[in-house]
């Protein structure tokens, strides 16, 4: 199998080679999208995801397809992409975005030996501070459930960032018209309660501190 080139051909000035700047982009949000070839077609999934050190992790139904193929060796990129703003510029071949956006390049491996560390880190990174206030997993839980990790190498992943402002030409420039830059932010709403959760009981402090509720507020 030919190995993947890591090199940006487009734009190559947005390359970066920080791992910081990857680990921190990887930091930043809960969803990869992962693509592989099964059964002859190329297939491409959302799935939630946590980095675990030099490893991004997943997990899922048993039960799964696409999983399966994954635990069974397949060829898979993960990629990840944050959007944090539109760049206005003074014509439409000029707007954009501010993104950062990371794909790695590998295959994924069954966690056995660790697996309810790595679920209670997942469910921790999802919603900190959320496994002390759950009851442990059962076996048929646990039984049902696949955790795979992918190792993040030296040489497996490519990172492009784009954080300018308005290349605009002198000439739009001269013409007048606002440019800059609008940032987009992403935030936690209030919490909704379940249709089956009794009104006397109250919002787990996990999802107050998530929401930034106060501590005795009710939903």
């Amino acid at each position: 199998m030919l190995k993947p080139s890591i090199a940006v051909s487009r734009l190559a000035e947005k390359q970066r080679t920080s791992r910081r700047q990857l680990d921190d982009l990887l930091d930043s949000t809960p969803l990869a999208t992962v693509a592989l070839v099964r059964d002859g077609h190329p297939v491409a999934l959302p799935i939630g995801f946590v980095r675990i050190d030099d490893e991004v992790v997943i997990h899922g139904s048993t039960g799964s397809p696409w999983l399966s193929a994954l635990a069974g060796g397949a060829p898979a990129a993960v990629s990840v992409t944050i959007l944090d703003g539109v760049v206005v510029a003074r014509s439409g071949f000029e707007s954009s975005f501010h993104y950062r956006s990371a794909v790695l390049f590998g295959t994924f491996e069954t966690v056995t030996d660790d697996k309810v560390r790595y679920l209670e880190i997942l469910t921790d990174t999802f919603i900190p501070g959320r496994v002390a206030e759950l009851r442990a997993s059962t076996r048929k839980e646990l039984a049902a459930t696949v955790v795979l990790r992918f190792p993040i190498g030296p040489d497996n992943w490519s990172l492009k960032i784009s954080d300018g402002w308005p290349e605009d030409p002198e000439s739009d420039v001269a013409a007048g018209g606002w440019a800059g830059v609008v940032p987009i932010t992403t935030s936690y709403g209030t919490p909704m309660r379940a249709p089956d959760c009794d009104e006397s009981i109250p919002v787990a402090a996990s999802v107050r501190a998530l929401t930034g509720s106060v501590a005795n507020r009710r939903r």
